[in-house]
């Protein structure tokens, strides 16, 4: 037996949909398959948690998230193509109320707490360090990072790093990686082709 399932197990687990080449660790919790569609050439690694609630989940292809990571909440989470997160790289589209106005955790039906859901989106080529947090109603913009260790809410712009808590602009990022990726995908034709 092999640390990833197989195709055949993929299919058995009940996804939205699930693409070609993707390596989903026996070792990762799965909670709303129903929910999550998986694109191609995926890799998500040992002990991640992926929690889809009302909204969904979205993962496109070429995308890695390393162990240890957690992505859960009534808000739609969506990570697009060669978007990753290293490890431990935490995402959030709900959010308790803390200020004492309402009751909180899972175990409080819905009228007593003041949960709040909102879309989380990495766009293609978002990058996110080890240890940071993602809170509802954030964006990391296409080509965006957000470093290790920093909290997110709100919006990274397009090719830029950003880093700390809260997280601030702190350099722009090289967009060569956009004449890589026109490279790669030439690459893939011609050998689709063969």
């Amino acid at each position: 037996m092999t640390s990833f399932y197989s195709e055949e197990e993929l299919s058995d687990l009940g996804f939205k949909s699930i693409g070609k080449n993707v390596q989903l660790s026996r070792r990762c919790s799965i909670y709303g398959a129903s929910r999550i569609s998986i694109g191609n050439n995926v890799r998500i690694d040992d002990f991640t948690v992926i929690s889809a609630g009302m909204e969904g989940i979205e993962l496109g292809s070429h995308i890695h998230i390393s162990p240890f990571c957690s992505m859960q909440g009534n808000g739609k989470i969506i990570m697009e193509d060669f978007s990753g997160l290293s490890s431990r790289v935490s995402i959030y589209s709900s959010n308790d109320d803390y200020f004492g106005n309402f009751l909180t955790n899972p175990t409080i039906p819905a009228p007593f707490t003041g949960v709040k859901s909102a879309p989380v989106i990495l766009k293609k080529h978002a990058l996110v360090g080890s240890g940071a947090v993602i809170l509802p109603k954030s964006t990391l913009h296409e080509g965006a990072v957000l470093g290790a260790l920093s909290l997110l809410k709100g919006e990274c712009e397009a090719f830029y790093i950003y880093k700390g808590n809260p997280a601030q602009k702190v350099m722009e990022r090289s967009r060569k990686l956009l004449d890589i990726e026109n490279q790669y995908i030439e690459f893939l034709n011609v050998n689709s082709a063969l």
